[in-house]
């Protein structure tokens, strides 16, 4: 654990330090969000935020690699997220500089999948009527979805000031907390790979978030949501691969299901939100790439609640569903509902806090 603690706290600090380089260096080539009607912000803000992530991850990589236990983890699987991280990077910059269009940043993304794929970090077996071993064309296409899901759902939420970062270091923990006990308690000595992952995942979000939190200084632009909703991706996808479910019991199912299952409850509010904007959408005959302003931070923002605030409300509402799947796969049931009980008592405590302070406004 320290040697992951190392590594989360070294990310968040080179991520610290590099984001205001890489702001000016925004500012000077103009990446520059301009004003726009649906915006919430409301001065021109700089993107390339992903780059400073992708920096952060870089120089991190280089450094833990000689890392006795953190070191081990280091293989074909970490080259492939490397390098398909560094590709949709590229991307969000192309993209955050001069506005691609939905399709190509579609097929991008695809490109990105790919290199996983490539790299052997792909979807071997569902839990469907016991265990089904996948054959490799429809685990690489279940690969590729998972990923172009996670990317869009991560971009989707990033609409608020601290949105993104926020949530997904919340999914990160939750899965760092999975891959590291499935090694500590059920001895799968070969989850070093997701939790050198994730722990790099929550540090270049927490390094990121000073300069992004409200009143933002900086965004992450896609550079930096479709980077992180790969890297997401790519740390669930591996995780997969770390279990033998015939290795399992049948009692102790846990194991076997997290992995598949906890993707979606890490992301359950951001895959609402993609889900909702895409039937919202279709019903009004518009493309599902086609954005507006009835996401759900905009519906809290609109309800009266500050862009603090909501960005609280939405962290809450991840980890209430996230941490208590995670507990209920290494703890009897009634701890996961505690942390359920506790998490959803301060998520209404916060809430009812806010409609206080709004009726006091008024």
């Amino acid at each position: 654990m320290r040697e992951y603690l190392i590594t989360l706290l070294l990310s968040a600090a080179i991520c610290y330090l590099v984001t205001p380089a890489v702001r000016i260096m925004a500012i000077k080539l103009g990446v520059v969000a301009a004003i726009r009607t649906r915006d919430i912000h409301t001065t021109p803000t700089p993107r390339w935020g992903g780059v400073a992530m992708w920096i952060s991850m870089t120089l991190t990589f280089l450094i833990v690699n000689h890392l006795e236990l953190v070191g081990k983890s280091f293989g074909r699987e970490t080259l492939g997220i490397f390098l398909a991280g560094t590709f949709i990077v590229l991307l969000g910059m192309a993209d955050d500089r001069f506005q691609l269009d939905a399709l190509t940043k579609l097929a991008g993304q695809a490109l990105a999948a790919g290199i996983l794929l490539i790299y052997g970090i792909q979807i071997l077996w569902l839990p469907i009527n016991g265990v089904i071993t996948l054959p490799p064309s429809i685990g690489q296409f279940t690969t590729v979805v998972i990923v172009l899901v996670t990317i869009n759902a991560v971009n989707f939420i990033d609409g608020l000031d601290g949105l993104a970062a926020g949530i997904v270091s919340i999914a990160a923990a939750a899965f760092f907390a999975f891959a590291y006990l499935l090694a500590v308690v059920w001895g799968f000595s070969r989850a070093g790979a997701p939790s050198l992952i994730t722990a790099v995942l929550i540090g270049v979000c927490l390094g990121f978030l000073p300069h992004n939190f409200h009143p933002a200084r900086i965004f992450m632009g896609d550079s930096g949501s479709m980077f992180l909703g790969l890297l997401l991706a790519a740390a669930a996808i591996t995780l997969t691969g770390q279990v033998d479910p015939n290795a399992i019991s049948a009692v102790d199912v846990g194991p076997t299901l997290l992995p598949l299952l906890l993707p979606f409850a890490v992301l359950a509010i951001p895959l609402a939100d993609l889900l909702l904007a895409i039937f919202r959408r279709l019903r009004a005959g518009r493309s599902p790439f086609a954005p507006d302003m009835g996401h759900l931070h905009h519906r809290l923002l609109l309800s009266g609640k500050s862009n603090v605030r909501t960005a609280i409300i939405m962290y809450l509402w991840t980890a209430t569903i996230a941490f208590p799947v995670t507990v209920s796969a290494f703890a009897p049931m009634w701890v996961a509902l505690i942390v359920a009980v506790t998490l959803l008592a301060l998520t209404l405590f916060i809430s009812r806090t806010a409609k206080k302070n709004e009726v006091q406004n008024v």
